[in-house]
């Protein structure tokens, strides 16, 4: 390996790459950046450790910059001439530490180790900045090859950008993002990378970066900082995909409803919908023994749901501080879903207060759903955040719970609730529809309460029950003969036959 100096400054990017932004269902605006320190630096033919109690470290192939001499407010057009050298880097991280970091990734990518570079330089002034390739194997397996060619934010723009902040020196090292294809490396793996710029003259080439993935033995020490933790939006990140992490699709996870969709599901009662959806096979449908905090509320929305766990001393201390899981709901829910909080139906418990329904009502959330209680009843009835929950209650988190993670499969009120299923709740209670069900479920539920009503007015005018409700053949005749039955009656008949 060429000789390397110890850098004054390890500066990484978020995301850089279209195939990795698309990846992740987002294209920043703008680079992002954080800081590794000058210790997690290694070089080829090294080992990295997975620390004891964690499961999601991954790699990331990179190209990494090494800087020639100082930049400081240059302009892009100029900027690579002040990069010395080029090679391929590998930005490892532990997912496992990610959320509590919020970004700065000081801990999840501060590890000894975590920068490995080299082994070769490639002199920078001989090759084309959109013009390098970087490539990843793992156990002999190609897993990243993708070029500078599909970046977001090109090379010369990072360096001249971050010069407008700060002074580059020489020997600062800029990692510049990895393409899709990142995952899940455990010990025994065999990460390999290798940055080269295949169309330039004797098409130079870093050589093939190597590290070797071995298990630590230490755990984490939770009495003096935030311990490790995975859900599952963390592992089909680290892994790339929820699929990879072997979790089952969620294929309720629609950006949310149709404004016609919407609009149905307002007008129709939970009672017409709970028995449209009996119809169908689904007898589970109910959140039970929940009331509203606004009379005559009525919520639709999708799910963004929300765990919490037994309160435990332990992991309240790594869990229940800090960015924990249910600020993390309530800062990401989007307009129109409704938050759904699993608190095991123990009304003991506050689950959520005033300041964060302000929270979720900013963001346009639809309501709040929870099988526990509410701190600052009151409060948040002011605020105007529909919440069904069990009532009132002033604990404050850790006297019974424990947030645990969010953007999972849960439990409410004795009803299983994924991430994107359908909420309707009035004053009958609450439902969960599964998404791809709801239109079809919404529109039979609509055409039985114009069948309904109209039995109503039957039953006004005189006539008994028996064979009207619901209707014999006679009746069914009638109805079907009456003005306007090509409306809804005639769609109540094909949602039946559905």
């Amino acid at each position: 390996m060429a000789e390397l100096a110890r850098p004054g400054k390890i500066i990484a990017i978020h995301l850089n790459y279209v195939s990795r932004s698309d990846q992740r269902g987002r294209r920043p605006a703008a680079p992002s950046y954080f800081f590794k320190p000058a210790s997690s630096l290694a070089g080829t033919d090294g080992v990295v450790e997975r620390p004891a109690g964690t499961e999601l470290l991954a790699f990331e192939g990179e190209i990494a910059l090494v800087m020639g001499t100082a930049a400081r407010r240059v302009a892009a057009d100029e900027a690579w001439s002040h990069v010395a050298s080029v090679t391929a880097s590998n930005d490892l991280g532990l997912y496992d530490l990610r959320a509590n970091d919020k970004g700065s990734n000081v801990r999840s990518k501060g590890g000894d180790g975590y920068t490995p570079v080299g082994p070769d330089l490639i002199d920078a002034s001989t090759v084309d900045p959109a013009a390098l390739r970087v490539r990843t194997w793992v156990n002999g397996e190609l897993a990243q090859d993708d070029t500078t060619s599909g970046l977001l934010f090109p090379l010369p723009q990072l360096i001249a950008d971050l010069s407008q902040h700060f002074t580059l020196e020489p020997g600062d090292i800029i990692l510049t993002g990895t393409p899709a294809g990142s995952s899940v490396i455990v010990p025994g793996d065999v990460v390999e990378v290798e940055v080269d710029a295949p169309d330039a003259p004797g098409a130079p080439s870093s050589g093939r970066l190597r590290t070797t993935v071995t298990q630590g033995e230490i755990e984490f020490d939770p009495a003096l900082g935030s311990m490790p933790a995975v859900d599952d939006l963390q592992r089909a990140e680290a892994w790339g995909s929820r699929e990879l992490a072997g979790l089952p699709p969620v294929e309720q996870q629609a950006p949310g409803l149709s404004p016609e969709l919407r609009t149905k599901l307002e007008a129709a009662p939970t009672a017409g919908l709970s028995s449209q959806l009996r119809k169908r096979g689904l007898h589970s449908c109910f959140i039970d023994g929940l009331s509203a905090n606004l009379p005559g509320a009525k919520i639709v929305g999708t799910a963004k749901t929300l765990r919490f766990v037994p309160a435990r001393e332990d992991l309240f201390k790594s869990h229940g501080g800090g960015y924990n899981a249910q600020k993390r709901a309530f800062d990401s829910v989007g307009e129109g879903e409704i938050i759904v909080i699993e608190a095991r139906g123990d009304e003991t418990t506050g689950t959520l207060g005033d300041i964060l329904a302000l929270r979720a009502r900013t963001r346009g959330a639809a309501g709040v759903v929870s099988d526990g209680g509410v701190r600052d009843f009151d409060a948040v009835a002011e605020i105007g955040l529909p919440v069904f929950s069990k009532g009132a209650h002033p604990s404050v988190l850790g006297r019974k719970h424990v947030p645990w993670e969010f953007d999972v499969t849960i439990g409410c009120g004795g009803a299983t609730v994924q991430p994107g299923d359908v909420i309707v709740g009035d004053g009958d209670g609450v439902i969960v529809i599964p998404a791809h069900l709801a239109e079809e479920v919404a529109d039979a539920a609509l055409a039985q309460e114009d069948e309904d009503a109209w039995i109503a007015e039957q039953v006004a005018a005189g006539h008994p029950v028996d064979g009207l409700f619901p209707m014999n053949a006679e009746w069914r005749a009638r109805y079907d003969a009456r003005p306007g039955a090509r409306g809804r009656g005639a769609l109540s008949e094909r949602s039946e036959t559905k």
